[in-house]
């Protein structure tokens, strides 16, 4: 399984979102893949006021991840 954590750099929601993440046993077996919206206008401006976004099989979450 493959989940995208949509963040941007000095977030520190972003960052917390990671470490979070990282720190989850059910995430071993996971491709976690960071994604700096930053890079792209398109995802900027989709992601830019909800950050940080879980994107997982196909849904999305918006921090906290509830």
């Amino acid at each position: 399984m493959k989940v995208l954590l949509f963040g941007t750099a000095h977030c520190t929601l972003c960052e917390r979102a990671l470490d979070l993440l990282v720190s989850m046993p059910e995430m071993r077996s996971v491709t976690l893949e960071v994604v700096d919206v930053a890079d792209s206008p398109a995802l900027e401006s989709r992601y830019g006021p909800r950050l940080p976004v879980l994107a997982i099989g196909g849904r999305e979450l918006d921090w906290p991840f509830e």
